[in-house]
């Protein structure tokens, strides 16, 4: 992913209030490896219930403020971005307004997510050995883009 300052971050959330807008609690971007996430991903500190997203979509960042329900899932889930099926963390579900109109309207979607978004460090850890000649580098990298193309595709479904 491509490095954020506090302004880009800020003014690519497209489904906030300007009020909510500068009460953002940012991450510490100096401590973020840019090179090995393919979104930034992080809870507020103030509100448990809240996080943020933010992820480089065609020439620019976009950004959504998303929120966890209050239920919880019954059973193990798997996170619907990283697809990990030996998660070491939880996984709940977030729902986000939609940008523009629809969302001031109370329109919404959902998706399982990794507790404190730990996407990034899920796909890039080594899968285990499937079978012989089994290219493990390979299913890596596959994880990679199927966790951009999740993101992407749920950012695009916000926003559209």
């Amino acid at each position: 992913m491509r490095p954020l300052d506090d302004a880009q971050i800020r003014a690519s959330f497209a489904n906030v209030s300007v009020r909510e807008r500068k009460n953002i609690v940012l991450p510490d971007l100096d401590a973020i490896d840019w090179d090995r996430i393919d979104y930034l991903g992080w809870r507020d500190p103030k509100l448990p219930r809240v996080g943020y997203v933010v992820a480089w979509i065609d020439d620019g960042p976009i950004g959504l403020l998303m929120s966890q329900t209050e239920a919880s899932p019954r059973s193990r889930t798997q996170c619907s971005w990283c697809q990990d099926v030996k998660l070491p963390n939880d996984v709940v579900l977030f729902s986000t307004k939609r940008a523009g109109a629809a969302g001031r309207r109370g329109d919404t979607i959902a998706t399982y997510v990794c507790d404190a978004f730990q996407c990034n460090e899920n796909v890039r850890k080594k899968p285990p050995m499937a079978y012989i000649g089994f290219d493990v580098e390979a299913a890596r990298e596959g994880r990679i883009v199927a966790l951009q193309v999740n993101v992407e595709g749920f950012l695009r479904d916000a926003t559209s």
